[in-house]
């Protein structure tokens, strides 16, 4: 049986920049053949059990020669695997997709090809510079600065010159002087802006404008970062005037989500969206304990407890998902009243059609308990269907209060999950290349301390959702900021805080 080829473009490293297409793809792969450019989230949507093959291709030293990995694209293939070849940029610009074709087409492999955002556009376009513009250029030219090891640069400089148009270079950081002197000896004036632009449109995004004349020496102030795109043209001069990225409240800002997978996107989402680089690093997942005799029992007699008490939307997925599974539906509960410690449990019942008729104001375990202890009233029945290790606070703070029956029922358990290999977190932070990391929990400090293990905690900035996971993470050594809600959109502002506090210390500093 023949597996199928797709050679995938990943674009310039932003998550947001990856096709639609190319994620249903990859997120269904058994086989993938990755390079150094693909951008680090974009590894991490890699399936686990997926096998992975490093072919990591960098300037002047390729890990994996080029009939290599084609013939690693045969083997796989005709082992009836489906296999991606994922590519940084677009494979077909300077990507050498045509070449990992050839073999596959000469065998008859069945391929797909499915376009990337281009680095050569994208980037200028997060540096402010549009490739062309009415006033400046009606052209642009795409070209290679790559040269063989010990060759010269082959390229015409004198027709480039003659083009008139934006020249974009790409792969060409190595041979920035070089380029600039073949272009002033073909007759390009002195003062023609240029640009290089450095690991675009990720947290590390840079540029230095200037002229052909003076950039080479204005790169060797400044220690040049790779990948770099090189740009000659009118339209650089513009990159001051149309800077819109490194405006943005977390622009530089590469942030660490320990979320749960599944519950990791609203807030990746709205932290990329105020200009940071997002990782996600899920250090725990919730599993339902199997073969749970007293939730079977619990679900016969729904209808006897007068309240309902979620303390994590986790519990009410996995509760409602097996009430499903053991043939009983919502009726079931009948007319208990329902409670929930913040609002992201609330909307996983209203997602339900439940309402939340009880909530504190400060989510936590502690002011459930207390709001529960003055709410209810004595003989009264009460069920908490949980995490297996769930906080002793919540009944302590009812029964100081009123004398009831409580059904504390753990119904799922914390699994502390093992890091990708893809992406080497703990090395970032100890480079000072991941600048914070958010908790959700006290059970996501716990697991990202167990997936970062011998890492110094004292360099880790923490921004917490409350006061039980900012005292987890202290008892680390971390240094912590604490959202001033229980929400998600509280803590995306706690970020912003951080970042500017951190700026701050910079500008002093």
């Amino acid at each position: 049986m023949k597996g199928k080829v797709w050679l995938i473009g990943a674009g310039p490293g932003d998550l947001g920049l990856f096709t639609i297409k190319g994620r249903e793809i990859l997120q269904q792969a058994e086989v993938v053949v990755y390079d150094r450019l693909v951008g680090e989230s974009i590894l991490n949507l890699i399936p686990r059990e997926a096998e992975c093959i490093d072919v990591g291709k960098r300037a002047r030293n390729h890990t994996v020669p080029q009939e290599q990995i084609n013939q690693i694209l045969l083997k796989k293939a005709q082992q009836g695997k489906r296999v991606v070849r994922l590519k940084g940029g677009d494979p077909f610009l300077f990507g050498r997709g045509g070449e990992e074709l050839e073999l596959l087409a000469e065998k008859e492999i069945p391929f797909e090809i499915v376009p990337g955002v281009t680095s050569a556009f994208a980037v200028p376009a997060y540096n402010g510079i549009p490739v062309t513009h009415r006033h400046f250029a009606s052209s642009v030219h795409v070209i290679t600065g790559h040269k063989k090891k010990d060759q010269p640069l082959q390229l015409d400089y004198e027709a480039l010159v003659r083009l008139g148009g934006t020249l974009v270079f790409l792969m060409g950081g190595a041979a920035i002087q070089i380029i600039c002197e073949g272009l002033l000896a073909a007759g390009m004036r002195s003062d023609m802006p240029a640009a290089v632009l450095q690991q675009g449109t990720c947290a590390a995004q840079k540029k230095i404008i200037s002229d052909i004349k003076n950039l080479p020496i204005k790169i060797t102030k400044q220690e040049l970062q790779t990948p770099a795109i090189f740009m000659v043209g009118e339209v650089c001069r513009l990159g001051n005037e149309f800077a819109w990225y490194e405006k943005m409240p977390l622009f530089g800002e590469k942030i660490l989500v320990t979320r749960p997978k599944e519950r990791s996107g609203t807030i990746s989402c709205k932290l990329r969206s105020l200009g940071a680089e997002v990782l996600e690093l899920p250090a725990i997942r919730t599993e339902l304990i199997a073969g749970n005799k007293r939730l079977e029992e619990v679900f016969a007699r729904l209808f006897h407890y007068d309240y309902l008490v979620f303390t994590s939307p986790a519990g009410v997925k996995l509760f409602f998902e097996e009430l499903k599974d053991q043939k009983r539906d919502i009726r079931s509960i009948g007319t208990a009243r329902i409670a929930a410690i913040g609002m992201g449990t609330k909307k996983e019942l209203e997602a339900r059609g439940l309402i939340c008729e009880l909530m504190p104001e400060i989510y936590d375990g502690e002011h459930l308990g207390i709001l529960l202890g003055e709410t209810c009233k004595a003989g009264e029945r009460i069920l908490i269907p949980r995490a297996e290790q769930g906080s002793a606070q919540i009944i302590a703070e009812i029964e100081k209060r009123v004398q009831v029956e409580i059904t504390d029922l753990p119904i799922y358990r914390t699994i502390y999950e093992k890091p990708s290999e893809l992406v080497d977190e703990k090395k970032q932070i100890e480079q000072g290349k991941i600048h914070m990391a958010v908790f959700t929990s006290a059970s996501t400090v716990r697991g990202f301390a167990k997936a970062t293990q011998g890492l110094n905690y004292e360099t880790v900035q923490a921004v917490c959702i409350g006061r039980q996971t900012q005292e987890a993470a202290k008892e680390l050594g971390m240094k912590t900021i604490v959202s001033q809600k229980a929400t998600i959109d509280s803590l995306v502002e706690a970020c912003v805080k951080a970042a500017q506090q951190e700026c701050k210390k910079d500008e002093k500093s």
